[in-house]
């Protein structure tokens, strides 16, 4: 049996953990939704986060430390009928992990283009993103060193690998955020923009906008993944899971909002409202690029916005492979050394067909969606609210709540029991079920 790491205290770990959950939904999925709903959805959100979102996270967490294994085997030493909740968290980052790597590539090339000066300009912004997404070769190349990044990071294991690196990326990553929200604070018009972004608009106050905060706060979190299940095993019995949670939460969420104060200044600032329409890769790689261009000190803004996002892009490539690895650790008993060959292999080949999906594979459409995109439904839209949805209910009403509780309250008081249970067995349930059946009609053009 190989030993099992574990981090060397709960700093490290927060860090971490916090590390998985600030990814690039944090910086291309939130200030777009922060600015269709404005300061409603940030209202909403941060709500979301302290109670449903708490309760998740503490109980993924609670679970990991509880049975020091990984998500396959945590949920099997359980119960053996709930293994099954385990492969589904599992197959969620064994399909994440490759297309996640692929546009990992993608922020590393445009890190190393605004680094040598060759950032696109205004007028051809949107071809250069399409020109070096659709190359057949160049898209490979950038993945394969994103996916090498990550892996040398995870064989050194959790202490010195995880741990030392998010030690150092996580506290950069903050820096940078608040240097790039700064400089977004002193353009002309930034203050309109951040009062879009605080002032809540009443009118916007719907289900579809309800839901929308329930998802960015389930998959910023990095819930129903297996990660937070596999961070908890490396966690000592003696730390607050409590207070560790809630010190996650904040990194969490105050990097979302500092994002949110970074991007939707700069862009209302050069664009106006129509500027921040654009979500995800088209924000980030095409609209953005295209405000650098026009403001002062657009390329040293440009270098700094992308070293960020690549140190988020990390830190949560880092995790979802940890949850992997971990797992071929402990089901097959294999080296950490083997466990992370394979698991870079796996990113290398299946990544190839994302990767690809815009130029030789650009034919193959499932459902009208590319290759990446359909990769991202299956998880996103579907197993994973799936995943929370089963855990919810497996705590709620067959291991029971106090199983938690009692895991919880080895460290320190629960300081809020009734509100977990609460959110547990009612609350969660409803909210997972509403986000699933409102992915699964998205997909079909059909919007709550």
């Amino acid at each position: 049996m190989q030993e099992r790491g574990s981090f060397s205290n709960k700093i490290g770990f927060v860090l971490a953990a916090a590390g998985s959950a600030v990814g690039l939904g944090n910086i291309w999925r939130f200030p777009y939704l922060a600015a269709k709903y404005g300061g409603m959805f940030l209202i909403t959100y941060l709500i979301l986060v302290v109670t449903f979102g708490f309760a998740i996270m503490l109980t993924e967490i609670a679970i990991g430390r509880k049975t020091g294994k990984s998500p396959i085997g945590a949920f099997a030493a359980l119960h053996t009928k709930s293994k099954f909740i385990g492969w589904i968290a599992v197959i969620v980052v064994a399909i994440i992990f490759p297309y996640y790597g692929v546009i990992g590539g993608w922020v590393t090339k445009y890190f190393a283009v605004f680094l040598a000066g060759m950032n696109p300009s205004v007028e051809t912004s949107a071809a250069f993103f399409s020109n070096s997404i659709s190359h057949p070769v160049t898209p490979l190349i950038w993945h394969i060193i994103f996916m090498g990044l990550t892996a040398l990071v995870v064989v050194r294991g959790v202490e010195k690998g995880i741990e030392t690196a998010s030690r150092f990326m996580m506290p950069v990553l903050v820096v940078l955020t608040l240097v790039i929200a700064g400089y977004s604070f002193s353009l002309p018009n930034a203050l309109e923009g951040v009062k879009y972004y605080l002032i809540p608009d009443f009118s916007k106050l719907s289900a579809g906008m309800i839901l929308s905060a329930l998802g960015q706060m389930f998959y910023s979190m990095s819930l129903a993944m297996g990660i937070m299940i596999t961070y908890g095993s490396y966690l000592r019995k003696q730390d607050d899971l409590e207070k560790s949670v809630s010190q996650i939460e904040i990194f969490d969420t105050g990097i979302a909002v500092l994002a949110g104060f970074m991007i939707i200044p700069a862009v209302y600032s050069f664009a106006g409202v129509a500027g921040l329409e654009k979500s995800g890769p088209g924000l980030m790689f095409i609209t953005l690029p295209q405000v650098f261009a026009t403001m002062p000190f657009g390329r040293v803004i440009g270098v700094i916005f992308f070293l960020l996002v690549l140190f988020a892009a990390l830190t949560s490539s880092i995790s979802i492979m940890e949850a992997l690895v971990s797992t071929l650790c402990d089901q097959f008993n294999l080296s950490r050394k083997k466990s992370s060959t394979i698991i870079f292999l796996w990113g290398l080949l299946i990544g190839a067909l994302p990767s690809l999906g815009y130029s030789v594979l650009s034919h193959i459409r499932i459902m009208g969606m590319d290759i990446l995109d359909t990769m991202d439904f299956i998880t996103n839209s579907v197993l994973m609210p799936l995943g929370a949805l089963l855990t919810a209910v497996f705590v709620g009403y067959f291991l029971g709540t106090k199983e938690i509780a009692d895991e919880v309250e080895l460290s320190s008081k629960f300081r809020r029991k009734k509100l977990y249970i609460l959110m547990i067995k009612y609350i969660a349930p409803i909210f997972i079920l509403g986000i699933l059946i409102s992915s699964i009609l998205g997909a079909f053009g059909i919007q709550i």
